[in-house]
């Protein structure tokens, strides 16, 4: 009987100590979301505004500039994957990658090549073990949003979408990341970031979106100066450093809201599994405790 004390008591010990460090991942998570939110509020506005003022150019632009290619003629896409550095999130990476498993899914169904760019570990170790390739690799720090994380990675992007089909270039650009709703509800989506149309800014679904009317195409045409090209030159890096680096906010507060909701969900099951081997130890020893005074009467009346 003594021995199963000792048991409980190891349980109850080794819970307690992992408790501790839930508790403590919980607050660290609940330290740095409210900064991880400012970063949204601070990126997301511009990004948006942006992809709203670049369809409406687009619809009214003619020419052969990569930004004005037609979604119909896509033939090898990329698509790149927010995910986490580490575990302890819940279903946060998990999500994601369904979302991923979708869509790559529904182009080779379309017979579209794919390429695809992983952020975070979880993406990496999920693609390895199955043997997929994939064409770049990024981790560290996938719950602080960095902009030089964002730039290098719309840098590789621009450089592959502005290269020919035949050279090895891309036709389309998908993000599947998670938006940051609220602490409590962080939704997994799908974003295509090029090539650009009105629908997609008329779908952004935010306070930008939600203040001015829904854009149309029409017939009027914008005049530029110098020229059109050198406008969507540079207008093209902008708008794809903008909405990358605004996923990149939008991913690392939910992964922070994620961790915090599962922390606080598994420092709440220590305290059961604590309660429970608690009420086990004392019952183990009242058990005991009952057995020697029964074994010491016993001896008496013997006597």
């Amino acid at each position: 009987m003594g021995a199963q004390i000792r048991v409980y008591r190891n349980k109850i010990s080794s819970t307690e100590s992992m408790k501790k460090i839930f508790k403590a991942m919980e607050m660290i998570a609940t330290s740095r979301i409210n900064k991880a939110r400012q970063r949204i509020h601070s990126a997301s506005p511009y990004a948006n505004a942006l992809t709203r003022l670049l369809s409406l150019v687009v619809s009214q632009t003619s020419g052969d500039h990569p930004f004005l290619r037609s979604a119909d003629d896509v033939r090898r896409s990329a698509v790149v994957v927010f995910s986490s550095d580490r575990g302890l999130a819940g279903s946060y990476s998990a999500n994601v990658l369904k979302k991923v498993e979708g869509l790559l899914e529904m182009m080779h169904n379309d017979g579209r090549e794919v390429k695809v760019y992983l952020i975070g570990r979880k993406a990496k170790q999920y693609f390895d073990f199955r043997g997929r390739e994939y064409e770049g690799y990024w981790e560290g720090e996938t719950d602080n949003a960095s902009s030089d994380r964002a730039h290098e990675v719309a840098d590789v992007l621009l450089e592959q979408f502005t290269t020919d089909y035949e050279d090895g270039g891309i036709d389309e650009i998908h993000l599947v990341y998670t938006r940051f709703h609220s602490m409590v509800t962080q939704e997994a989506k799908v974003l295509r970031l090029l090539p650009l149309e009105v629908v997609d800014a008329n779908a952004l679904d935010d306070r930008i979106s939600r203040e001015y009317p829904e854009l149309e195409t029409n017939s009027q045409e914008f005049g530029f100066e110098p020229d059109p090209e050198e406008f969507l030159d540079k207008a093209l890096e902008q708008y794809i450093r903008a909405r990358i680096y605004s996923c990149v906010c939008q991913a690392a507060a939910s992964e922070l809201a994620s961790r915090q909701r599962a922390m606080k969900a598994a420092g709440d099951n220590a305290d059961d599994q604590i309660r429970k081997f608690t009420r086990l130890m004392n019952n183990a020893r009242q058990a005991e405790v009952t057995t020697e005074l029964t074994e010491i009467v016993s001896a008496s009346e013997a006597l």
